[in-house]
């Protein structure tokens, strides 16, 4: 059974929703009551978990998502845009003088399911979430690839950012769960 994520969106929609990244940003920075720019389709109004992960000089700058999709993608990628920029806790909000030099990533996530064996993990299509107790880390599936990990250490890594031993995943309390992503 193929269970592919099977959204995709057209180089149109994708600018535009970079294009309201940078708005969302540049609005919070320096208000200029400009309206907001209006989505160039219907798909930008379906409801979509997304990530907006900002780098700078090819460090990360901020890394906000919102798992479930319960907006419209065109409003979660507006205010994830802003929690990147400004909310993420391990960093200072950004300044006016980074602006220029943002790099914009989007991924929109597909559902999120229970990953029925940590084997069928592919690098580069699943992202990962891991849940113990009050402990949860979450990567996306562009992680691995960026790191060049394989299926163990993507797994380790995901519990590290969850603040769990590295081994947590083969521990039957904890639960493993995947996801695919549109990344661009």
């Amino acid at each position: 059974m193929d269970t592919a994520f099977r959204f995709s969106l057209t180089e149109e929609e994708k600018e535009c929703l970079k294009t309201l990244v940078r708005y969302s940003i540049s609005e919070k920075l320096s208000p200029t009551g400009t309206p907001v720019p209006p989505p160039v389709s219907d798909k930008l109004q379906e409801k979509f978990g997304a990530f907006v992960t900002l780098k700078r000089e090819g460090r990360l700058r901020g890394c906000i998502g919102h798992l479930v999709g319960d907006e419209p993608l065109y409003a979660t990628v507006f205010e994830m845009a802003r929690q990147a920029a400004f909310g993420d806790p391990r960093f200072p909000p950004l300044s006016a003088a980074e602006f220029d030099d943002l790099n914009i990533e989007i991924s929109i996530l597909g559902p999120i399911t229970v990953c029925p064996d940590p084997k069928q993990i592919e690098i580069g299509r699943h992202g990962l979430i891991i849940r113990k107790g009050p402990y949860s880390g979450l990567l996306l599936p562009q992680v691995a690839v960026e790191w060049k990990w394989d299926q163990l250490t993507f797994l380790q890594q995901t519990c590290r950012k969850a603040g769990l031993p590295p081994e947590a995943w083969k521990d039957p309390d904890t639960q493993l769960f995947w996801f695919e992503a549109e990344v661009f």
